[in-house]
C-alpha cells in the first residue's frame, strides 16, 4: 500500500512550514516491508523538533490521518511519527549526526532533499 499523496504532502508541508533543516525523503519500497518512505529532517533544538512533530500530527489529524505510533515527543532529540505507509524521523542535529539514518539506508533513492 502506498502512502496517500495528500498525507505525505501534508507532512512535508508541515515540516517545511516550520523551517526544518536537511529534509530528505527516502523511497524504501522494495527494500523493506516495514514502510514505503522515510521522511527525515532536523530541527535546531529539542523544542524546535517537538514543534515540528506537533505540527505534523496536527496538520495530518485535521485531514483524518492519524499516527499509528509516536516515540520521543517528550524528549525532542529524535521524534518518530509512524503513519504506517511512511515514517517521519525528526532529529536534533547532534542525534541525527550520531545515528546517520540516511547512511543505513544509502541504497534507497532520495526523492527530496532540502538544505534549509
Amino acid at each position: 500500500m502506498t502512502p496517500t499523496p495528500e498525507a505525505l504532502r501534508l507532512a512535508l508541508d508541515a515540516i517545511q512550514d516550520l523551517r526544518a533543516n536537511e529534509l530528505v525523503v527516502l523511497d524504501l519500497r522494495g527494500l523493506t516491508d516495514a514502510t514505503d518512505y522515510f521522511v527525515i529532517a532536523s530541527g535546531t533544538s529539542d523544542a524546535h523538533v517537538r514543534g515540528i512533530a506537533e505540527s505534523v500530527i496536527e496538520k495530518l489529524g485535521r485531514r483524518g490521518h492519524r499516527t499509528h505510533h509516536v516515540e520521543g515527543l517528550n524528549g525532542g532529540r529524535w521524534v518518530l511519527l509512524d503513519f504506517v505507509d511512511f515514517v517521519v524521523h525528526l532529529f536534533h542535529p547532534e542525534t541525527r549526526s550520531f545515528y546517520q539514518l540516511e547512511r543505513l539506508w544509502d541504497d534507497a533513492p532520495e526523492l527530496l532533499i532540502s538544505s534549509t
